[in-house]
């Protein structure tokens, strides 16, 4: 899906009519090249997402003067993430009052889903450094507190959280596998540990029980049709 072409710039931004300027750090472009939405499924949050696709992977290459970056998933509420954040909160003991660890974090959506659901900590874990900035930008719009993590925990030992989260992790390899890999870490220390996923190609087939399902709006320019099923698992210990 990453476009090929570059352009001088980045789409417009919000208030402005013409092309963006390329941003001089990662806040500032997220603010530049997002327009402030509220997801379909969670309208109760309120994020920095792109409205177009091409535009924002064009601007992020342009503002990193370079042509392989990662890819911006952190622009878009992405099905998985949605679901996700929609059971978490209408089912608040989930999280509530307790340390959560929120793993590929992207838009932070389900870090705010867990921070306004009550938990005690939040911690969004996310090594890309616009989508780190963006999850503190909408942590703020949406007036709560959360830690983002920027060092890689994947491969770490599972630390004593009382919830891990996770959203559409599966989209590709070796990312599932060291993600699963952590989460099931996780779970045989007798935590809860929950996947939102909409049926991505490593999604495992085994190791996780179904808890919920919702039907989530979503857009041909991201997925193959204009919604998909998001699942949400309990992801069960080795």
């Amino acid at each position: 899906m990453r476009p090929s072409s570059r352009i001088t710039g980045g789409r417009p931004g919000p208030e402005l009519g013409g092309w963006t300027e390329p941003a001089t750090g990662p806040a500032d472009f997220v603010r530049r090249n997002t327009a402030i939405k509220r997801p379909p499924l969670v309208p109760e949050i309120a994020l920095y997402l792109a409205t177009e696709v091409t535009p924002i992977w064009q601007a992020t290459e342009e503002s990193l003067s370079r042509g392989s970056v990662p890819p911006p998933f952190w622009a878009f509420a992405w099905a998985g993430g949605q679901a996700l954040a929609r059971y978490v909160l209408d089912n608040p003991d989930t999280v509530g009052g307790r340390e959560v660890l929120d793993i590929g974090s992207g838009s932070g959506i389900v870090a705010i889903a867990a921070a306004m659901a009550g938990a005690k900590r939040v911690v969004a874990a996310e090594i890309d450094p616009f989508a780190a900035a963006a999850i503190g930008l909408n942590a703020a719009l949406n007036g709560v507190a959360i830690t983002v993590e920027t060092r890689d925990l994947l491969d770490r030992a599972a630390a004593g959280w009382g919830v891990a989260l996770a959203g559409d992790i599966c989209y590709e390899e070796p990312m599932a596998s060291r993600a699963m890999n952590l989460l099931r870490r996780i779970a045989g220390r007798g935590r809860t540990v929950l996947l939102g996923d909409p049926g991505r190609a490593y999604l495992p087939r085994s190791g996780i029980e179904e808890l919920a399902r919702y039907e989530v709006p979503t857009s041909r320019e991201l997925e193959d049709r204009e919604a998909r099923e998001g699942v949400v698992w309990r992801v069960l210990p080795e």
